[in-house]
């Protein structure tokens, strides 16, 4: 594990951490996703991507990707976290180092807004007509959304509650934190 810290701040003089026996966290510029990326895997045996994920720090006006990629041989997990404008939110595409890539890119474009240049394929990727800001940033207020897409819409007056509907089945009673949902 020593070596393998070693080796990656000694190459991009940066700071990877063991965060337990098989896990590091390495903190990357934006720049260096890819190169750091790419050395962990054709030079440090990082062979398997196994997910990216995003956190929105709308507080700090970033986005925090984390590149999560996994040494089978050894059985150590490398975390390369960056950030990145949220205003203007671009990030090189990676799916030439690993091709599934481009299914986490595609997911992250359509829920946060974030750019992949010369990502492949369509826009719409879960969503059908999604016309409203992506729903996983902070600042995207899913009851307002809910209210008016479901609620409002003609021909509902009469719609019955699915949440009324399995209480009547079950004999179950809804939960405190729905009845702010409720209907009553």
């Amino acid at each position: 594990m020593n070596n393998i810290i070693q080796k990656i701040n000694q190459t991009f003089t940066l700071k990877a951490k063991q965060k337990n026996e098989n896990q590091l966290r390495v903190d990357v510029d934006k720049n260096l996703v890819s190169s750091v990326l790419l050395y962990l895997k054709t030079q440090l045996g990082f062979i398997h991507l196994n997910h990216i994920s995003c956190v929105d720090w709308i507080e700090d006006n970033e986005f925090e990707l984390v590149y999560i990629v996994w040494d089978p041989e050894n059985k150590i997990t490398v975390l390369v976290h960056t950030r990145i404008d949220r205003s203007n939110p671009v990030m090189e595409n990676i799916d030439t180092i690993w091709d599934q890539a481009n299914t986490y890119e595609r997911e992250m474009r359509e829920m946060f807004g974030i750019e992949f240049p010369g990502l492949v394929g369509a826009k719409e990727f879960i969503l059908e007509d999604w016309q409203e800001i992506p729903p996983m940033r902070k600042d995207f207020d899913t009851a307002a959304y809910a209210e008016k897409t479901y609620q409002k819409r003609p021909g509902r007056e009469n719609a019955r509650d699915v949440r009324e509907e399995l209480m009547k089945r079950t004999g179950e009673e809804l939960p405190d934190f729905a009845k702010k949902y409720s209907r009553d």
